[in-house]
């Protein structure tokens, strides 16, 4: 059965929060990148009825993390991300001067190569780096939530600081390797997309094709 997936566009760089439920009736929800508006998300699950039980965290852009504090401490929830990033929420001051990002210790750090089950939902997580250098991804019931790695015609930025374009495609180039081409890519930005679809038309994805 597919998962019961909800989007929100959060924040100034409206970026893709998901609420991720075994079915659209389960009352236990998986939030994928709370980025902002942790009050808005809160009212969101009081209307489906549901709780947040873990909240998965794809990579430390500030755009990322602006609800991740607020929202674990009013559920409780335990929060996972990928390990050699995990400073950077616990330290965002550092990392982000001047942003009201609210620090935060997590909980389980992720290496890729995981399976994290939360919400009735197992989710293998796997280690796509390029965007960000311990980005993950989580894939469950042919659902990938990409973070920042792969988008309807585009692919994440890689002028940033630690980020860097080979090793970016050669992620995605594990992906298309590892789930079929009808796997829905929920992306950290934008509407949502399938593996397939980037491998035919995504214009940055020439090499690949290629290849």
């Amino acid at each position: 059965m597919p998962l019961a997936v909800d989007s929100y566009a959060l924040g100034a760089a409206q970026t893709n929060c998901y609420l991720v439920r075994s079915d659209s009736r389960a009352a236990e929800v998986a939030v994928v990148d709370p980025g902002a508006d942790a009050p808005g998300l809160q009212r969101e699950l009081e209307r489906m009825n549901a709780t947040c039980v873990a909240i998965l965290i794809t990579h430390t852009h500030w755009d990322h993390l602006g609800a991740v504090a607020d929202l674990a401490e009013a559920s409780g929830s335990p929060v996972y991300m990928p390990r050699i990033e995990a400073t950077v929420l616990a330290r965002p001051d550092t990392f982000y001067p001047g942003m009201a990002i609210r620090p935060h210790e997590a909980d389980v750090l992720l290496d890729g190569g995981e399976t994290v089950e939360v919400a009735d939902i197992a989710f293998e997580t796997v280690r796509v780096p390029g965007h960000s250098p311990g980005h993950v991804g989580y894939h469950a019931e042919g659902a990938l939530f990409s973070g920042d790695v792969l988008f309807a015609g585009s692919v994440g930025r890689t002028d940033l600081p630690f980020s860097d374009w080979d090793t970016l495609a050669a992620s995605i180039r594990s992906l298309m390797a590892q789930f079929p081409p009808d796997t829905v890519v929920y992306p950290g930005h934008g509407p949502e997309t399938t593996l397939g679809n980037e491998l035919a038309h995504n214009p940055f994805l020439a090499e690949l094709r290629a290849s």
